[in-house]
């Protein structure tokens, strides 16, 4: 970290919540890897901790603005979350809302690997996306029987800032010809109030420890469409069949795996429906990866035209299921890698 300004900042709120005593020094590290907050290792005598606050304006292109109340939302994200699944969150310590900073406990990298690094590096294990199902369904069910719940995450300005703008509305803009359909999905998913969104549950934001799936970066939170938690996670997997075409067996059987460990949890509302909302966001949301606010930053401009032409086909045909349209990507961007290398031993 640079700079006076923030160290003091993040000093003083750890010495006003009793985590740093006089006389200490704190080692401040920023860590990498969001664009939306600051996040920051604390290294005191004897012991480790995260700091994170949230930035006005996130790091991307394009211009984002969100509410930085949604510190406040992830916080007390995490605190339900714990009393769910306390070691497969991350456990808060202290929060500050006139700083605008949270305080968790630090996962060492060495033991808590990403899920993100682990697929990018073929490491495409189906029964560890049967976890995260497994998680994220066991919120979700929670959620939806807490009547406090919904009086917490009633953040639907919060959910529109960092999601329905970014996602559905950017999207619609740069895909005209598609944006009736978009935003017919946007009011049905601002519109839907079932359970706990977490809001972000990709790949980046998911670590694998000794208990499991890990997860991170609730700052979406919302009381809102639980399809959406699930379209966004198989979404990624999609993705990462175009970059990695080699592993489509692997990533259609996680995609499987991931509905097979949420569905078992199903109980407040017909599982029919909420897959069927699920499968009409899910080919909007790759779309959205490439032509939204905050583009996934692995694939190639190749790569990229293969996403947008399969998620467009996919909007443009009749309604499919969620396996109807797993399988149709994993075989369209099969093809699409075959036809690329064909093309490209052709040249003299």
């Amino acid at each position: 970290m640079t700079g006076d300004g923030p160290r003091a900042r993040v000093e003083e709120f750890l010495r006003r919540n009793g985590l740093m005593q006089s006389g200490e020094v704190a080692l401040l590290t920023p860590l990498t890897g969001g664009v939306s907050s600051d996040l920051w290792q604390v290294q005191l005598p004897g012991r480790t901790l995260c700091v994170k606050g949230a930035l006005a304006r996130l790091k991307v292109e394009q211009e984002w603005l969100a509410p930085t109340s949604r510190n406040r939302v992830e916080y007390d994200w995490l605190r339900f979350a714990g009393t769910v699944a306390p070691e497969q969150v991350p456990q808060v310590l202290a929060y500050d809302e006139h700083a605008g900073l949270f305080a968790m406990q630090f996962l060492p990298p060495g033991e808590y690997p990403v899920w993100k690094d682990q697929l990018l590096a073929g490491r495409v294990n189906p029964a560890a996306a049967h976890a995260v199902g497994d998680l994220v369904g066991r919120l979700h069910a929670a959620s939806a029987k807490d009547p406090s719940v919904p009086g917490i995450f009633a953040t639907d300005e919060n959910f529109d800032a960092l999601r329905i703008e970014p996602y559905f509305r950017v999207t619609a803009r740069a895909n005209p010809d598609l944006a009736g359909p978009i935003e017919r999905l946007a009011a049905v998913t601002a519109g839907t109030h079932r359970a706990l969104v977490h809001g972000d549950v990709s790949p980046k934001n998911i670590l694998f420890g000794p208990h499991g799936p890990v997860l991170l970066d609730a700052e979406c939170g919302w009381f809102g469409d639980p399809a959406f938690d699930i379209a966004f996670c198989l979404n990624h997997l999609l993705l990462k069949a175009v970059a990695l075409p080699e592993h489509t067996a692997q990533l259609r059987d996680s995609a499987r795996q991931l509905v097979d460990g949420y569905a078992r949890h199903i109980d407040w509302e017909p599982a029919a429906g909420l897959l069927a909302r699920v499968a009409a966001l899910l080919p909007l949301l790759a779309l959205a990866r490439v032509d939204g606010a905050s583009p996934v930053e692995y694939l190639t401009p190749s790569q990229r035209g293969q996403v947008r032409s399969i998620a467009r086909a996919l909007m443009s045909g009749p309604g499919s299921t969620i396996d109807s349209i797993v399988d149709d990507w994993m075989l369209a961007a099969g093809a699409a890698t075959a036809a690329t290398t064909h093309n490209k031993e052709q040249t003299p």
